[in-house]
């Protein structure tokens, strides 16, 4: 236990009274709707003082107080600023719970020359070894006056400050010698605000990339995951014996192409090629890339769940599939990855059963088709016609090689379509969506997430993307110079105009 010098409280509660009446016990929790009304006024609220004080808004009830209590009815603050300041000064007053030193740019209500009786015990961490002490600060500790700088003091540096030589540790040394050899850190968990205003604050070239990590990742542990799935159903394919193919309209009557399934996995070829082309080249490429590899992933771990819940029978009698048993766990992930590696195609020598609600390929040309038509100008049209027909051709030639039943391939565009269009409404509309209802981050967390702090709507601007750097000569430097002066007296003159 630290001993501390008292002093008087009578003497500390008249120099608080003359400092502008401000409290001077209790934690925040308990502090009175006179005290509440001090701290709004040191904190330069002044305006909204009456407003608390009508409401009776105590200690309790302030450190209840959220974003959208300051917005709405009651309060109905109007200044964005405002509400942005005092409500990130009450998200501290949280984390501090009343302590009587600076908060980050807010002062306590406490005065400046006491330290709150229940402060956090500090953690001190030398070069060679970590102590933790528990004492706790006096509340009638004498403060020494400490010079004024530019910036508020550290809850560290304040407790020094304000004690001075009067705190002894066990070896005799004050607690400003000890500063000298020792760090001492604090921590604070995040508010719920808090985390919220960080995911939706605008995105940065480095947030961007980060984005586009966790989205790239999530689409691999997806495709992974489905590849498993699918030899999991492939160890359960009914008996083709016991179970032959279900009545279809369309297959009963579509005679069988042997080599339509290939045919319809070089279309989707084709339109990957395509597609990357376009990525490669647009301005934009890192907000694209994260919007395709977060609704892949989404899609297909959709997948995984529609083809578990229920084993349909083999659609086409010319197809060998027998019910596998891949023995281990080690050999099941060895099979998983050669799907996964070879991205599923037949072509690629893969050969899988059971995996038939929904069609897998479908999934891909229709992503692949909506993304080039979305991310590429309107007055391409020869590129928009092309791939819709390339879209539509892929999916025949699925049904025409009776890889899938008819509800496989329709179920599959429906759900692409739909998530495409779902996820990109959205993207374009996050702002609003999530300004008037706070369930929409419950409701699509994954498009809050990675969509918050974006720009939504995408422009169609295309570069190359990796700049050369020409040499100057003299005189192209001269013809720059005389370029940059036309553009400024341009510039002047419309200004005129």
């Amino acid at each position: 236990m630290v001993s501390t010098p008292s002093r008087s409280s009578t003497s500390n509660g008249s120099a608080r009274r003359e400092n502008g009446g401000m409290p001077s016990e209790g934690t925040a929790t308990t502090w009175t709707v006179n005290q509440v009304s001090s701290w709004l006024r040191h904190n330069g609220f002044d305006k909204y003082e009456s407003e608390f004080v009508k409401h009776e808004i105590d200690g309790s009830v302030l450190l209840s107080i959220t974003e959208s209590d300051l917005r709405e009815k009651p309060l109905s603050i109007s200044s964005l600023g405002d509400i942005k300041r005092l409500g990130g000064c009450i998200d501290r007053l949280k984390n501090i719970h009343g302590g009587g030193v600076y908060l980050n740019g807010c002062l306590s209500p406490t005065s400046s020359n006491s330290i709150h009786p229940q402060a956090a015990p500090l953690y001190i961490q030398s070069e060679s070894s970590v102590e933790h002490s528990s004492s706790t600060v006096s509340p009638h500790v004498h403060s020494a006056p400490h010079s004024s700088s530019s910036h508020p003091p550290s809850m560290a540096e304040s407790i020094v400050s304000q004690a001075q030589h009067t705190l002894e540790l066990p070896d005799g040394r004050s607690v400003v010698e000890s500063v000298s050899s020792y760090e001492v850190h604090s921590y604070a968990l995040l508010t719920r605000d808090e985390i919220i205003r960080t995911v939706e604050s605008p995105d940065t070239p480095g947030k961007a990339v980060l984005k586009l990590a966790i989205a790239f990742s999530y689409c691999l542990l997806s495709l992974l995951i489905t590849a498993f799935v699918m030899v999991l159903v492939h160890d359960r394919v009914p008996d083709m014996k016991m179970y032959p193919p279900l009545p279809d309209i369309v297959l009963d009557n579509l005679p069988l192409i042997p080599w339509a399934f290939q045919m319809c996995e070089l279309i989707g070829v084709v339109l990957c090629a395509v597609w990357f082309i376009i990525l490669f080249f647009h301005k934009h490429r890192v907000v694209i890339a994260r919007r395709m590899f977060s609704l892949v992933g989404t899609v297909f771990l959709l997948r995984c769940i529609t083809m578990m819940i229920t084993s349909l029978s083999v659609p086409g009698v010319h197809l060998e599939c027998r019910a596998k048993n891949h023995g281990s766990l080690w050999e099941k992930m060895v099979e998983a990855y050669h799907i996964w590696s070879n991205f599923g195609m037949s072509i690629q020598g893969v050969r899988s059963c059971g995996d038939y609600m929904f069609s897998g390929h479908t999934t891909a040309i229709t992503l692949l088709n909506h993304f080039i038509t979305e991310y590429t100008p309107s007055s391409w049209s020869f590129l928009h016609t092309t791939t819709w027909v390339l879209n539509l051709f892929g999916v025949f030639f699925i049904l025409a090689g009776h890889e899938h039943y008819s509800i496989d391939v329709f179920v599959a565009f429906y759900i692409s379509s739909r998530m495409f269009l779902y996820y990109h409404t959205y993207a374009y509309n996050h702002a609003n969506l999530t300004r008037n209802d706070d369930r929409m981050r419950l409701w699509f967390p994954l498009g809050w997430f990675f969509e918050a702090g974006s720009i939504g709507r995408v422009p169609d601007e295309f570069e190359f993307p990796i700049r050369i750097r020409k040499k100057k000569t003299p005189e192209s430097m001269k013809n720059d110079e005389v370029n940059n002066q036309e553009k400024k007296e341009k510039d002047k003159k419309k200004k005129k105009n």
